[in-house]
């Protein structure tokens, strides 16, 4: 492959055609094709990896893009004449990769603008290197195609809530060669997501994952793009019946780590080797990459001891479904169809939300009502509905999906709330108001049992110590943002409440009411936060 004269070889072996490209192209035609270009140090390192074997000689890229692989790749081992195959379905990328080159019509290089989840199911590569597009699964307007090509393919019943870059990874997988390599540069959320479990067993099954680089989750590989990143390098051989994962700190870490894989399968890795058979799909895969905080303590039981956690409402159009004093009055819309809500996280800025703290959000002309639409006779309502209809409100996605589209979600106000995001630790809400809340809030729902017991546990989710042992089961994202979906929760280890004695049940209440009483005027008490993360400790080390 011969470097087009309008772009110097130097010019190419960096990034500045992404970036070019990335000026000329608005934001939302990338967003569209999840255009997210790869770093020319990990480019580098990935296609190492792949001209490390030494019969390669066909190449793929599933998601082509500009071609970085293909120009590193090419300057790697010019000699070697590697045929190169790409696959991308924007038009508009690939005239300007071919712009890069002088002979993409050549036999070497075969460009094809085809959806690769849908084509090339029975060639096989000696190499395949991807940095696969990025995007929510949902907004993929093929998502329930691929969903049934992988399932007639591979036989394979996917979850709806997988991500399309984990497609990709499968699919690779079974089109190597004996002896062939692939490397993928993903988002690492798949490891520890309940989608991930069948993803990371099918990977076992496969015999061929070497290598799991992670990068440090407060580093963006990816500018502009809140997500993690990892390294995947799979070997189609039987040289090595173990995973190993290693850490990066940053792109510029990976010389130094393949300088430690370069000798596969005789390379001694810095890193935690695992054998494939120890290695479990249905666990999260962070505990064997990083020490868990759990680990080191006793009397834990999951959080599902005690009930269940629920995401909240999802109304499909806050803006319509949501009130305020305002607008009840602008529509007419009586007390008894706007139900007390909590619609935004920031509204509960406490540990503690009272009916004093909803009367004042609701004079402050605060969003805080949700709409109801249970009795049709009722003129206003009818006349709302109505409203909804001309907007179309009842087309958007959730909507569409409901029966009727103005129903909202039957979930009865709940005793505790939890932040679904955050950067600093979980922040747990005893909802002592006793209002409904929408998404930006979990809502956990305890039983029989837990019920009469909820201050003392919410005491413990106020604790220090418990969200050091939550954290075991947060999703990571780019820039250190964590996520936790509600049977992350379920599943995760909380205090048992049954190895409390009554005496320190005492002193954690006392503890657990000061500190309400001091928050609720204003001036947390820190001293009772730490008697009850002291209280904690002692029951649980």
């Amino acid at each position: 492959m011969i470097l087009k004269p309008t772009a110097t070889s130097e010019a190419l072996l960096t990034n500045a055609p992404e970036s070019a490209y990335t000026a000329s192209v608005s934001a939302s035609h990338r967003k569209k094709f999840g255009q997210f270009f790869t770093p020319l140090p990990v480019a580098e390192f990935m296609a190492k990896w792949i001209t490390g074997n030494p019969a390669c000689q066909t190449i793929l890229d599933p998601a082509v893009g500009l071609g970085i692989f293909f120009r590193v790749i090419s300057q790697i081992k010019p000699q070697n004449g590697y045929k190169f195959t790409g696959y991308d379905i924007d038009p508009k990328v690939l005239v300007e990769a071919k712009s890069l080159f002088t002979n993409f019509s050549h036999t070497n290089t075969e460009l094809k603008i085809k959806d690769y989840l849908f084509n090339d199911w029975l060639r096989r590569y000696d190499g395949i290197i991807c940095n696969p597009p990025y995007f929510k699964f949902q907004d993929y307007k093929n998502r329930a195609a691929s969903l049934e090509e992988f399932q007639s393919r591979l036989n394979m019943n996917l979850s709806g809530f997988t991500n399309i870059y984990t497609m990709f990874i499968l699919k690779s997988v079974k089109q190597l060669t004996a002896q062939g390599r692939a490397a993928y540069l993903v988002p690492f959320e798949f490891l520890n997501a309940d989608y991930g479990t069948v993803i990371k067993k099918h990977l076992l099954e496969s015999e061929t994952l070497r290598y799991v680089i992670l990068f440090n989750s407060k580093e963006n590989v990816f500018t502009n793009a809140l997500t993690t990143s990892c390294i995947l390098l799979f070997a189609n051989d039987d040289k090595s019946e173990a995973v190993t994962f290693l850490d990066a700190q940053r792109a510029e870490d990976l010389p130094a780590i393949f300088e430690q894989i370069a000798s596969y399968p005789n390379s001694k890795a810095v890193g935690k080797s695992v054998h494939r058979s120890d290695l479990n799909p249905d666990v999260k895969w962070r505990g064997y990459y990083q020490k868990q905080g759990g680990e080191k303590f006793k009397n834990l039981v999951t959080l599902s001891t005690y009930g269940k956690v629920v995401r909240g409402i999802a109304t499909g159009d806050n803006d319509y479904f949501t009130f305020d004093e305002k607008k009840k009055a602008e529509y007419r819309i009586k007390d008894k169809y706007l139900l007390p809500c909590l619609t935004k996280a920031v509204h509960a800025g406490t540990n503690f939300f009272t009916q004093i703290g909803y009367d004042s959000l609701r004079t402050k002309g605060s969003r805080v009502f949700l709409f109801d639409a249970s009795d049709l006779t009722d003129k206003a309502v009818k006349q709302y509905i109505e409203l909804g209809e001309r907007s179309g409100v009842n087309e958007r996605y959730l909507t569409k999906h409901r029966t009727p589209w103005y129903a909202i979600e039957n979930r009865p106000p709940a005793p505790i709330l939890v932040t679904v995001f955050n950067r600093t630790g979980l922040r747990f809400v005893r909802n002592e108001a006793g209002v409904r809340n929408l998404t930006c809030f979990h809502a956990i729902y305890l039983n029989m049992f837990a019920a009469v017991k909820v201050d003392l546990l919410m005491a413990y989710f106020l604790s220090d110590i418990s969200k050091e042992i939550l954290n075991d089961n947060r999703r990571e994202y780019g820039g250190g943002l964590n996520k936790f979906e509600p049977n992350d929760l379920n599943k995760a280890k909380v205090v048992d409440l049954e190895v409390i004695d009554s005496k320190t049940e005492r002193l954690i209440r006392d503890a657990y009411e000061s500190y309400r009483e001091s928050v609720l005027c204003s001036q947390p008490n820190v001293d009772a936060l730490m008697v009850l993360n002291d209280a904690f400790s002692s029951i649980l080390k």
